[in-house]
């Protein structure tokens, strides 16, 4: 068994306005917050011996949010994706939209 990485937290960013909207960046940052939670959860759950059953339910969420992770990440680096909802090609700008 390989050692456990220890998880990193994706940082939102604040200076942007996303009028309520749920970005690929900040599904990452939520996912990753999940991910530390439950990455915590698996070390109380050994450190304490506790349920084995629920250790295992932990680390297949675990191992399923990470990979959920993966994938929003991979969508946020692309324009495919917007592609493929909206049938347009995305305007790139630069920041604030200049």
């Amino acid at each position: 068994m390989t050692p456990a990485r220890e998880p990193e937290l994706v940082s939102r960013d604040e200076s942007q306005d996303d009028y309520d909207l749920l970005t690929y960046r900040e599904v990452a940052a939520r996912l990753s917050e999940e991910i530390v939670a439950e990455s915590q959860r698996i070390a109380e759950f050994e450190a304490s011996g506790g349920d084995p059953k629920a250790l295992e339910e932990s680390k297949r969420r675990l191992a399923s949010l990470q990979t959920s992770k993966v994938r929003y990440e991979q969508h946020a680096k692309t324009a495919d994706v917007f592609m493929q909802r909206f049938g347009l090609q995305p305007r790139i700008s630069g920041p604030r939209g200049q």
